[in-house]
């Protein structure tokens, strides 16, 4: 998943100035890193000692064929040709399918709160697939040094922590110049899988049997008790499935359509069978059968370029997870970050320094506590299944609901793509002991983080609701006469545009001035991801030099106050001159108190997370020399 642009530009604009052979160059480079280093260490787990499958020739091929199919069926056909088909204005991923969703089903507000929540968990679940794939993917590249030399195993570790520590160090700078080196890098990577594959299956023409479907079943089907410690390693070759939806605002459904059906897909089942043509012929290549495939001479150079590979399928998940969690901040799931802009050019490349060093801290814990590729097969896979299970969930309400689809048409999809999603999680729960609770174990905790500030956010306006004045009674009973007149404007930016800011009372009580222009705003977050410029800003007279004012963005959109209230004067609705505008900020201050509300910890915990959040005056990019802060204390 990578970083979105978030401009007053929609990216149907951006499509229409690239060409389609950019983007798609772009998709490969940036979409499929993730899958397209699942090669390194895939085959090699199916066959560990863990699944219990024999090492013959009828069990390569069987192996291959659960590998080809579960491509085909799960990103193929669940994800290219249906998911895709589920934008919200253009943009995908968790929160955007979530937010569509929970559209559909509007008019049922219980059913629309379950949706959100488990729409979040799913996001929850991407911060876990975050720190595995980086660690995964650098060590799986790293561990070719074995074959090399036996003497080089020593080095696996500590290179590899070298390179992961240098990778999330580079963040602040941005991703400009490396992100032009994405496609052709990752468009080497698969040539060189498809070719070398087709080497191997020259040798052993017997692997094409693997693309019959009767062979994945003929081998699962004997497999007993052991089938789900076997799909549980099948699905290594899935992971990054979600990337194709969740960065199809970025690249367009067609280009990334295009980069999977010409060039991924096919390069990767020619690998998976090249691989499965050598252990036929070779079955100690078992070892590390992906660089056994290549001669000693060229082991070194390819070592190197899976290690390209493993950087560009790590930069994509850590762009994504910025991404996602300002997508989170603006849907009101997380308090408010430090976000940097790391180009000029582009509004998409974004830095989080919070999330950068906590991402870091937990893949430095995953290489450390797991040490191999192997080990760390056992952790990888439950989060990326359960969110691909959610995602049915979130997208059956979408098509029923949504788009209207006849129900047996929409149960019969469901059931099916519910059934596969069952048995891949089922199957990555068995590995629960083996470090699949680490993911799990993570993304509980965002989401005990997420549900909190948001329940927490509910409970500071009820309280400031309850303790409050209206704001219209409050308004009439104003006699400007008795006060004293700024000519200046003042904004007062809340969360509840009916009830008296705590700053304008206090503003009243200290200095007993009223200015000639007073504007109660709130910023609110739609459900989409853009919201057009001309449906940007309402505002309504209240009276006594009032006026409610209400600006909308969507989530993938940078809040920019200033900006959108010098649309007002474009759009004839009222003059805000920036040089003559103080902006009057309500601070709170949360106090847990004992009761109704949430449990102890929960509001200490909010109230930690209240005092850490970055500054409302910066977050929504109000001059610093415009502002005026006035605390208040909010009991919950």
């Amino acid at each position: 998943m990578s970083s979105i642009a978030a401009t007053a530009e929609t990216p149907a604009a951006h499509l229409q100035r690239s060409s389609l052979g950019a983007l798609t160059l772009g998709a490969i480079g940036v979409v499929y890193g993730d899958i397209g280093t699942s090669p390194l260490y895939t085959v090699k787990e199916i066959f560990s000692p863990s699944t219990g499958a024999a090492l013959t020739p009828d069990n390569v091929i069987g192996a291959v064929s659960v590998i080809f199919w579960a491509l085909m069926f799960v990103v193929t056909f669940k994800y290219v040709v249906l998911i895709l088909r589920a934008d919200n204005r253009g943009e995908g991923g968790a929160l955007a399918l979530t937010a569509l969703a929970a559209h559909a089903v509007a008019g049922k507000p219980r059913l629309r709160q379950v949706l959100l929540l488990l729409g979040v968990f799913g996001a929850t679940l991407f911060y876990g697939d975050s720190v595995i794939t980086p660690a995964i993917s650098v060590l799986g590249a790293m561990e070719g040094l074995e074959i090399v030399s036996e003497d080089l195993k020593s080095w696996i570790l500590p290179l590899s922590i070298l390179i992961l520590v240098g990778l999330f160090v580079v963040q602040r700078f941005g991703t400009a110049a490396v992100g032009r080196l994405f496609g052709p890098v990752i468009v080497l990577w698969f040539l060189v899988l498809a070719v070398i594959g087709i080497v191997h299956i020259a040798e052993q023409p017997q692997i094409l049997h693997a693309l019959n479907p009767l062979r994945a079943w003929q081998f699962l089907r004997g497999s007993g008790w052991h089938v789900f410690a076997l799909v549980g390693a099948v699905v290594l070759a899935l992971t990054g499935a979600e990337a194709l939806y969740a960065d199809m605002g970025h690249f367009g459904r067609l280009p990334i359509q295009l980069a999977w059906g010409a060039m991924v897909m096919p390069s990767l089942a020619l690998n998976y069978l090249g691989q499965g043509a050598l252990l036929i012929g070779d079955p100690t290549a078992l070892e590390n059968p992906f660089f056994r495939l290549f001669p000693a001479a060229w082991v070194l150079p390819m070592i190197g370029l899976a290690t390209l590979a493993a950087i560009i399928a790590s930069q994509a998940v850590i762009s994504g997870a910025y991404s996602m969690t300002r997508q989170a901040i603006q849907l009101g799931y997380l308090p408010r970050m430090t976000i940097r802009f790391t180009s000029a050019r582009e509004m998409g490349q974004i830095y989080l320094p919070a999330v950068n060093w906590v991402l870091l801290a937990g893949v430095l814990g995953a290489v450390l506590g797991f040490g191999s590729s192997s080990a760390l097969g056992g952790a990888y896979g439950i989060a990326v299944t359960m969110t691909m299970l959610i995602t049915t969930v979130l997208a059956f309400f979408v098509v029923r609901e949504g788009w209207r689809l006849p129900a047996p048409l929409a149960w019969g999809a469901t059931a099916l793509f519910l059934a596969v999603d069952g048995v891949l999680v089922l199957s990555c729960a068995v590995k629960l002991t083996d470090g699949g609770w680490f993911p799990l174990a993570l993304g509980l905790l965002i989401f005990a983080a997420m549900s909190t500030w948001a329940r927490g956010r509910t409970l500071v306006l009820d309280s400031i609701e309850r303790d409050g004045l209206a704001l219209q009674p409050f308004i009439a009973s104003l006699d400007p006469s008795d006060l004293q007149r700024s000519t200046r404007t003042a904004v007062y930016p809340v969360a509840n545009a009916e009830m008296v800011p705590q700053a304008l009372l206090h503003n009243l009580k200290h200095y007993q001035v009223l200015h000639e222009r007073n504007l109660i705003v709130t910023v609110h977050y739609e459900e989409v991801p853009w919201v057009p410029s001309e449906e940007r800003v309402t505002v309504q007279a209240l009276g006594n030099a009032f006026w409610r004012v209400s600006l909308h963005f969507g989530f993938m959109e940078t809040p920019d106050v200033p900006q959108a209230l010098a649309q007002m004067d474009k759009q004839g609705l009222l003059r805000v001159p920036a040089f003559e505008t103080s902006y009057f900020l309500s601070r709170e201050t949360v106090v847990p108190t004992p009761g109704a509300g949430m449990m102890t910890w929960r509001e200490r915990v909010f109230a930690a997370m209240s005092r850490n959040a970055k500054s409302a005056a910066e977050y929504f990019r109000l001059p610093d020399n415009t502002v005026v802060e006035l605390g208040t204390r909010v009991q919950i």
